[in-house]
């Protein structure tokens, strides 16, 4: 148990725990167990190198093993990564002289070759009957010895592994940072809340836990340990509720409620009761969720406690047997009744619907008067509204200056993406410059004003996370919209999947678009081959995982845009695969090496969306000829089967122009209102350190920083939000 969450903080920092251990003779150990993290692309920082030479040799033995299972597995290199082709990328044939190969091996083979002309005579060939094609014809270890060593470069990633203080130190902290998070928590950290909460929720808390999804997963916890509950909606009983059956706390997904012990039902009904009881006006919040609050009355029989007469108010109103007039309803009758003014009055009773009506509102509004009410209302509402909303409001309105008929792109909460043309009529530039300004001021007002702030240039262009579920959990992952710059001669994109119960074939494709977003080329099974790539051959099974390529020259490709894609062609999807990711690597045009080096791996992300096409970033040529990364984190719906990147050119190319033309509020925009005019700013050099404290801002720590510095990196970004 101790290995697993060490290992979670690891994943989730890049800090190793300090192992309590006695002293002795582990010098030896330790070098070797850092040389053993460099050939998966990690370093142990002087201090951990120091602090574990200081250990017996046989806890730095125990603590490298566990340590180099984690960071494998972060990185991929936790599954054998094999290629149809042996000698891939070298030896790749043209697509038709492979399949004629394939077709004249099954025609000489007793077993296939009936069936094999029967197809043929009906003028059809199968690809899937022909015994050579879509399994491997070596194994992994052929593989290796067909294949060169890695040579060195100093372009391969290094990620230092920082010292950290005693476990339960960093779980705690660690359970604060994520219980507190001022934005939604992807699945995967949702999972580890859980798993943190179920050890910490009688300890230290945050100051406040503003996101409902978190406080429904720590409730939860809290409940189990028998401490007080956190409840002011009877929203959030709902989601303590769903996550006491194992369903979605974001009431998304419909959750089957499963039978509730009578101490759970007691706690469920005098939560409701207290809700109620303190505000009755919050019955109105049970028409958002009627249907789950009825098939919740049945599990809780609140008729068996007459004690809680306002928990039974709430199943009436479910079932409609009560009246509790809704605020939505409300605003609504104004809205039909043309009354702009009144519909900003009321909305500054609940500031965060305000804010997302504020397009709404300006549009409806009849002239002048009308729209500065509704601005007026706004910022004097604004002190009220999360610091989520404030920046996603302030990133709508940027982007609203563009033309109106442009692509609009929608993304649900799995990543599920479809463009539309923007029918609304454009905002007035006045009303909305007026917005802007006073957002900004207000999003300064909440931020930290450090005397020193040390920025790392490559963070300033990342998006700001203002979801977690617009970041997939892996490796150097970014969050949705995020830039970076990609410097390498040869680009390499890989997928591994295992399927669970049924065949199951992903198909690892690369789409290539002029600048116009219009098709060139692209690289799939069925074009092996093309100006400047090589794709490593199709697979289509994996009863014990698999593995596809492409390898690209960078400056062989003729197009604007590279997109990578992951079709299913057949079988599971990505969330019913027993695993499933995505990655690229860069090398040097010479740089030899397997098909997968983990030293050369920049980014490594789970597959987990409902659409049977997933589109994980872009790469795009700048004017200069430079290459840069645009993180997608996208998934497209699809056909049920058999999805070829050549059948959906067409909605990919119209999504990735939607998501590269759009313009995100980036960690550059915050470090700017966070600097102000009495704050000293400087760019990380890479090599130089300050001597006194500063708070860094980059995408990884660097070693050397004072330790009062407050720190902020990729596994912690989400720090950056207001409050």
């Amino acid at each position: 148990m101790a290995h697993r969450l060490a290992s979670l903080v690891i994943r989730h920092t890049h800090r190793l725990p300090s192992p309590q251990s006695p002293t002795g003779e582990g010098a030896v150990a330790a070098r070797q167990f850092d040389a053993a993290l460099t050939s998966v692309g990690f370093k142990l920082s002087a201090e951990l190198l120091e602090r574990l030479s200081g250990l017996s040799e046989a806890a730095v033995v125990d603590t490298a093993r566990q340590t180099l299972a984690t960071v494998r597995e972060m990185v991929g290199d936790h599954v054998r990564h094999n290629v149809y082709f042996i000698d891939f990328p070298a030896n790749v044939p043209d697509t038709e002289e492979f399949w004629m190969r394939c077709l004249a091996q099954a025609l000489g083979d007793e077993q296939a070759r009936e069936n094999v002309l029967t197809r043929l005579g009906r003028g059809v060939l199968d690809l899937l009957s022909l015994p050579a094609y879509g399994r491997y014809q070596h194994t992994y270890e052929d593989m290796r010895a067909a294949q060169d060593e890695l040579v060195a470069s100093a372009g391969d990633r290094i990620t230092v592994l920082h010292l950290g203080r005693d476990l339960d130190d960093e779980l705690t902290d660690l359970y604060l940072a994520l219980a507190g998070s001022t934005t939604p928590l992807g699945e995967d950290d949702l999972r580890d809340l859980r798993t943190l909460a179920g050890r910490c929720a009688t300890g230290p808390q945050p100051q406040a836990i503003p996101v409902r999804e978190n406080r429904a997963v720590v409730n939860e916890a809290r409940l189990g340990a028998g401490a007080g509950l956190l409840l002011d909606t009877v929203t959030d009983v709902l989601r303590l509720a769903c996550a006491l059956s194992g369903g979605d706390v974001t009431l998304k997904e419909p959750t089957r409620f499963t039978a509730l012990g009578r101490p759970v039902r007691r706690a469920l009904l005098a939560g409701l009761d207290a809700v109620v009881a303190a505000n009755p006006a919050k019955l109105a919040d049970v028409h958002t969720h009627r249907e789950p609050f009825k098939r919740l009355g049945e599990r809780l029989h609140p008729h068996e406690y007459p004690r809680w007469p306002h928990a039974a108010d709430v199943f009436a109103v479910a079932r409609g047997e009560q009246r509790a007039p809704s605020f939505d309803s409300r605003l609504e009758k104004l809205l039909d009744e043309a009354d702009i003014r009144g519909a900003a009055k009321l909305l500054t009773s609940a500031p965060g619907k305000l804010f997302r009506a504020l397009d709404l509102l300006l549009r409806s509004a009849a002239g002048q008067e009308e729209r500065d009410a509704v601005v007026a209302a706004a910022v004097r509402s604004a002190p009220d509204v999360s610091g989520r909303v404030l920046l996603s409001v302030r990133e709508h309105l940027h982007n609203r200056a563009r033309e109106s008929g442009e692509p609009r792109i929608f993304v649900n909460l799995r990543g599920r993406a479809w463009v539309s043309p923007d029918a609304r009529a454009p905002l007035p530039a006045a009303d909305r410059d007026r917005l802007i300004t006073a957002l900004d001021t207000e999003i300064r007002r909440r931020l930290p004003t450090p005397d020193r702030l040390l920025l790392d240039p490559d963070v300033l262009d990342v998006a700001l996370p203002l979801s977690g579920r617009a970041t997939a959990p892996g490796l150097g992952v970014l969050p949705r919209g995020s830039v970076c710059a990609v410097d390498g001669e040869r680009l390499r994109f890989f997928v591994y999947w295992k399927e669970s119960e049924e065949r199951t074939d992903y198909d690892l494709s690369a789409l290539l678009l002029h600048a116009d977003y219009s098709t060139d080329s692209w690289l799939s099974y069925t074009s092996l081959t093309a100006v400047g790539g090589r794709h490593s051959g199709d697979i289509t099974e994996a009863p014990e995982g698999a593995s596809e390529f492409i390898d690209l020259s960078l400056d062989r490709v003729r197009g604007t845009f590279i997109v990578p894609q992951v079709n299913i062609y057949a079988g599971e999807g990505f969330e019913e695969v027993e695993e499933s990711f995505f990655g690229y690597m860069l090398r040097d045009g010479a740089q030899k090496g397997r098909p997968f080096e983990p030293r050369t791996v920049r980014m490594k992300s789970e597959l987990r969306g409902t659409g049977r096409v997933a589109l994980p970033l872009v790469f795009q040529r700048t004017e200069k000829g430079r290459w840069r990364a645009k993180w997608l984190h996208l998934y497209l719906r699809g056909i049920s089967s058999a999805n070829r990147v050549e059948e959906n050119q067409v909605s990919v190319s119209k999504v990735v122009r939607a998501l590269v033309e759009r313009e995100q509020l980036t960690v550059g925009y915050l470090a700017g209102l966070m600097a102000g005019d009495t704050t000293s700013v400087d760019l990380w050099d890479g090599e130089t350190v300050p001597e006194g404290p500063v708070t860094y801002i980059g995408l990884e720590r660097p070693e050397g920083l004072h330790p009062d510095s407050r720190v902020i990196t990729c596994g912690n970004l989400r720090d950056v939000i207001p409050a």
